[in-house]
């Protein structure tokens, strides 16, 4: 039974996922190049760079996901982040509960 519930365990954590939220993203760079840029500072598990639909450009903001703490503090720990020029605006995102989302809206 302890080995069940310690592989339960281990698949939580595999599951879990940090994210950082990053803006002032150039219009000119892909969720591509930003993937490529990241991952020198760990596993990039997903790069969401959301899109307007009316102009067909990005909204200059994204969230990159990777799959541990310290490699979000890896991220964190450098002064600057610069893509073609432009400074990028990088910062930890903090996830809220369903839960509490709902009771701050009510």
């Amino acid at each position: 039974m302890a080995a069940a519930s310690a592989v339960r365990e281990v698949g939580r954590r595999s599951r879990r996922i940090f994210d950082i939220f990053v803006a002032e993203v150039p219009w000119t760079v892909s969720s591509k190049e930003l993937k490529e840029y990241f991952s020198q500072f760990g596993s990039v598990q997903r790069c969401q760079l959301p899109f307007d639909r009316d102009t067909g450009f990005h909204k200059r903001y994204c969230w990159i996901k990777f799959s541990t703490p310290e490699e979000v503090q890896n991220v964190l720990q450098k002064d600057s982040h610069i893509l073609e020029g432009s400074k990028l605006s990088v910062r930890q995102q903090i996830r809220k509960r369903r839960s509490q989302r709902r009771s701050q809206s009510d």
